[in-house]
């Protein structure tokens, strides 16, 4: 599975990426790149909650899928992507880096693992 080298690319494309996560439904984690920490995960567990609920809020008012979310913090930055079968990935930026960037490189990283999947 190439999950890991995904992962493991996005991290050396995107300057002030700390880590990317690859969560299942349950919002556990199948593969990490990145720095590895309990904070990495527990913000990764916390952003599949948030992702749940804004997918509630757009069936119920027939709004269509989404494609990614972002959370900025004091702290830094999140990109969330749902990926296909409930697994999503979440990027975390540090304050300063560049969005876009993230942007652009994880939705190249979204379809390769949704290939992939």
């Amino acid at each position: 599975m190439p999950f890991q080298r995904f992962l493991d690319q996005l991290t050396r494309d995107v300057e002030g990426l700390e880590g990317v996560l690859l969560l299942d439904a349950e919002g556990e984690v199948a593969f990490e790149s990145g720095v590895p920490d309990d904070r990495q995960r527990l913000i990764g567990a916390y952003q599949g909650i948030a992702l749940a609920a804004v997918r509630r809020a757009m069936r119920r008012h027939a709004m269509g899928g989404i494609r990614y979310l972002i959370c900025r913090y004091q702290g830094g930055q999140v990109i969330l992507r749902p990926l296909k079968d409930g697994y999503f990935l979440v990027l975390s930026l540090v304050p300063g880096a560049s969005l876009a960037q993230g942007l652009r490189r994880s939705a190249q990283t979204q379809e390769q693992v949704n290939v992939a999947l």
